[in-house]
């Protein structure tokens, strides 16, 4: 049978009207952070990088994921690594940054490895014994790419990024994105639990009180969200007659807001997207890291684009912030504990705390 193994338990009724939300606890215990790393985010596809940055032999960068230091390399063979960028000898860091290398070379002793991953040298280690360094090579993880961004799942036997994404790409070939590249990043701190970005990112409910510019430019009485296995889509049609600040190309033109579990967002507009990575800095920070992207990014038009779009998004997420970061305090309140989803605004957020507690579940004998 499933059962949780949590500092408590809770029940999580899949039926959404009879559903009630997650537990506060789960937002507030630091000690629910350790095992989401552990069963959410270690055994999920992480965006880390994109494939520009390792599209030549040699190319590399780091990342992190679930605490586990990572390295993406391009061997001479030209296959795409995701290894472990933890020394083989005393754990130093194989690689920092990113970069161009022939070999890769430990920053604490030396010790060196092949772009495979193979060690090919360790200074001054003769005289030790039993000691056979053809066998030594750095941990693999699984990686993939998508839509020019670079994935990696850290649990052996993963299914395929495919299985997450589902018919996810073709929904988005049909907007045209393959073709932008990218123009700006942005990153922010907020102090709430990643959760709360998450919950507050999936649905539509909050946007007449929260946010009077965008409620200006979309028509939320059309507004609806459809859930799929691992993604969930939020449609929000653009008015004709709104403020002109998300343009129009088209009389049918509308936001796309999609969500793929658990903490990756693309936000699509019909002359650019952007992504939204949710990355959690502790129980109760969040770092927001957004990517824009748009066709011909050196164009005088689309750094004017770029401008206008930037100034809305800020002033979305400020807002954003604001909410959330008011939401975590108030979680902390000893008279609150959950809550009730809308049947009709928070099917998203219901998705996603069910998937969680999937996900935090363990098999029991």
């Amino acid at each position: 049978m499933l059962v949780t193994t949590f500092p408590f338990d809770f029940n999580f009724d899949e039926r959404l009207p009879f559903a009630a939300t997650l537990p506060s606890g789960l937002y507030t215990d630091p000690r629910f952070l350790e095992l989401e790393k552990e069963r959410v985010f270690s055994r999920t596809w992480q965006l880390v990088g994109r494939e520009e940055q390792v599209r030549e032999p040699g190319q590399f960068f780091t990342a992190v994921v679930a605490d586990e230091p990572v390295l993406v390399v391009r061997g001479q063979d030209e296959t795409l690594r995701a290894l472990s960028n933890v020394c083989r000898h005393r754990a130093g860091p194989v690689a920092s940054g990113s970069g161009a290398c022939k070999a890769l070379r430990c920053g604490y002793h030396g010790w060196s490895y092949g772009l495979d991953g193979r060690l090919t040298n360790a200074p001054e280690f003769d005289g030790v014994k039993d000691f056979e360094k053809e066998k030594i090579r750095l941990p693999s993880f699984g990686v993939e790419t998508w839509l020019g961004l670079v994935f990696v799942n850290l649990a052996a036997g993963a299914p395929a990024l495919s299985e997450s994404l589902g018919d996810l790409q073709e929904q988005l070939s049909r907007r045209g994105v393959f073709d932008m590249r990218l123009t700006l990043r942005k990153d922010w701190d907020v102090a709430c639990n990643w959760k709360v970005y998450v919950d507050n990112y999936l649905e539509g409910y909050h946007i007449p009180i929260v946010h009077p510019g965008l409620m200006k430019e979309i028509d939320y009485a059309r507004y609806r969200t459809q859930t799929r296995a691992l993604w969930s889509e939020q449609h929000a049609p653009i008015k004709a007659e709104g403020g002109g600040r998300l343009r129009k190309e088209r009389p049918e033109d509308e936001a796309r807001f999609f969500w793929i579990y658990p903490n990756l967002m693309l936000n699509v507009y019909p002359d650019n997207f952007s992504t939204n990575l949710i990355l959690p800095l502790s129980h109760d920070r969040t770092l927001t890291v957004f990517e824009w992207y748009f066709r011909d990014p050196q164009s005088e038009e689309t750094q004017h684009k770029l401008a206008q779009t930037v100034a809305f998004s800020d002033e979305i997420q400020l807002e954003d912030i604001g909410i959330c970061e008011a939401v975590q305090r108030g979680l902390r309140s000893r008279t609150y504990d959950r809550g009730r989803y809308s049947v009709a605004r928070e099917n998203g957020v219901h998705q996603f705390h069910g998937l969680l507690a999937r996900s935090l579940r363990v098999q029991s004998a």
